[in-house]
């Protein structure tokens, strides 16, 4: 299993601080870095700085929401920062929310899993060929991209749900979640991913988990801190239906927190299940947990 770190300062800090944390994650020995797309800095455009001076490390998106972005203008700027990453980067798409669509953004969203279909039908042959003739319900994509030096980024959605995991395994190279647990991601996530990809007769199979880590000596206090932090994630239906499915009352209860060694074995237990990438969401409460977890991480290496 890969290990990768989920840098948080592209909301909270600057372009700067997200080179600097993809420099360190390169330095530590780490194989990917990935960076969401809130309401921060724009993801991709951050990414094209880090793939310029960092010149090793996958790098991802976790994730890029396709419904402000048609097909052809994001596969335009994933295959630009890809050139420039000289193949290295891993584009993840999402819905994002409901209440982020419709109330933020003044965008229906009815048939998320026909929206996610069609984007990517209409996105991949772009990345693909750089030409795309599609025509569906939601999506017209006619055109073609003349970006000479071309590579296609991998492509991985944020899947939860079974019909969107079919879409990730016959339309994409996988699924990357969060707050998703281990036990949901052994008999649900990964299964139906693997038998739809077998059933289409692709290789569609990373699975990338993103969950909170802290190594502390008081698992209590870190559960409560992450109550707070990811409190949000506990109220969007998506991950609520996840958390339901795990047994979880909230975010707090999938934190991987406890010793080092206890935390080394929650996180390579996931491999066991078939997860091939972990995603590191560190938090801590000071210095000292913010190293002992960065050491922990470093050691599954």
């Amino acid at each position: 299993m890969r290990i990768g770190i989920f840098d948080g300062a592209i909301n909270d800090g600057t372009v700067a601080q997200v080179l600097a944390g993809a420099k360190q994650a390169e330095a530590d020995g780490f194989d990917s870095f990935w960076v969401p797309q809130i309401f921060g800095h724009d993801a991709l455009t951050a990414l094209g700085v880090v793939a310029h001076e960092v010149p090793r490390i996958e790098i991802g998106t976790s994730v890029v929401p396709t419904f402000p972005r048609h097909p052809m203008m994001l596969a335009q700027q994933a295959l630009t920062v890809n050139s420039i990453a000289d193949g290295r980067l891993t584009l993840g798409i999402g819905l994002s929310h409901q209440p982020v669509v419709e109330g933020m953004w003044g965008m229906p969203f009815d048939k998320p899993v026909r929206h996610m279909r069609e984007y990517l039908e209409a996105m991949m042959p772009l990345l693909e060929t750089g030409s795309g003739r599609f025509a569906g319900e939601v999506f017209t994509s006619r055109g073609d991209l003349s970006i000479v030096d071309r590579q296609r980024p991998g492509v991985v959605i944020a899947a939860l749900g079974e019909q969107m995991l079919k879409v990730a395994a016959n339309l994409a190279d996988g699924t990357l979640t969060w707050c998703t647990g281990p036990n949901t991601l052994g008999s649900h996530t990964v299964p139906t991913l693997r038998a739809a990809a077998e059933a289409a007769g692709r290789d569609s199979s990373r699975v990338i988990a993103a969950l909170p880590v802290c190594v502390t000596d008081d698992v209590a206090s870190a559960q409560e801190r992450a109550a707070g932090v990811f409190a949000i994630y506990g109220q969007l239906p998506s991950y609520r239906a996840m958390l339901d499915r795990e047994g979880a009352a909230g975010p707090a209860d999938i934190v991987i927190a406890g010793s080092a060694d206890e935390c080394r074995n929650r996180i390579g237990a996931l491999a066991e299940i078939g997860v091939t990438d972990f995603a590191a969401v560190e938090f801590s409460s000071d210095p000292d947990e913010a190293g002992n977890t960065r050491d922990m991480l470093r050691s599954l290496g």
